[in-house]
């Protein structure tokens, strides 16, 4: 597996890594994602997929928080993605996350796993 860094950025409550795994870019939000920090997601998903990456892997394990701004962020990346050929998979949501996408039902447009090595494995997103 190829386990190149591709980038990272910061704020107070949001760190995002990015790193590539063979075709797929993984990318790890760690804090809060809502109205003030949804960029900092945005930023290097769009970079991602600039880049050519047709398939994102959300590793959530360490997102905190997630409100609607934050979901949108990731509704727009699978949206862009899926246009592209690709998709975007989500692993590892916190309780307090997966409530979010249970609620509005967005657990039902993503790919959803519990670790990530099962998210790598599974090419249909």
């Amino acid at each position: 597996m190829d386990r190149g860094t591709v980038g990272s950025a910061q704020s107070g409550r949001l760190l995002v890594e990015v790193r590539e795994e063979g075709p797929s870019a993984v990318v790890t939000p760690a804090g809060e994602l809502d109205h003030h920090t949804a960029d900092l997601l945005r930023e290097p998903l769009e970079d991602c997929l600039a880049q050519g990456f047709k398939r994102l892997v959300i590793d959530c394990s360490r997102l905190e928080f997630c409100d609607s701004t934050g979901l949108n962020v990731l509704l727009g990346a699978r949206l862009k993605a899926e246009a592209g050929g690709g998709g975007v998979a989500l692993v590892g949501m916190q309780p307090v996350v997966a409530r979010v996408f249970e609620i509005t039902g967005a657990d039902a447009v993503f790919a959803v796993h519990d670790t990530l090595e099962a998210a790598l494995a599974d090419d249909s997103s």
